[in-house]
């Protein structure tokens, strides 16, 4: 559960999203549900589904076709760690 929940940044926000996803489909068999990663990365379902659909459409996440799961493509962990590093440093 988050420490601080202050405002979180956009940055923040999509590390929370590729976070989850990874502990998320690392926990199942390589499958995160939309709802799981929702609750993990604490937001509401609008809000989550901006960031999501943007994640989606730039192939940091993905999804089998015809599929209800998702996982993070290289694109999306070699984000996720660049923002864990940022965090890390501020």
């Amino acid at each position: 559960m988050r420490k601080n929940m202050s405002r979180r940044s956009r940055w923040e926000i999509t590390y929370d999203i590729l976070r989850a996803t990874s502990e998320e489909a690392t926990a199942h068999d390589g499958k995160a549900k939309k709802t799981r990663i929702m609750q993990g990365a604490y937001l509401d379902w609008r809000n989550f589904q901006r960031y999501f659909d943007f994640l989606l459409e730039q192939g940091f996440i993905n999804s089998p076709e015809g599929e209800n799961y998702y996982y993070l493509t290289e694109k999306g962990r070699n984000l996720k760690e660049q923002l864990r590093d940022l965090k890390d440093r501020l």
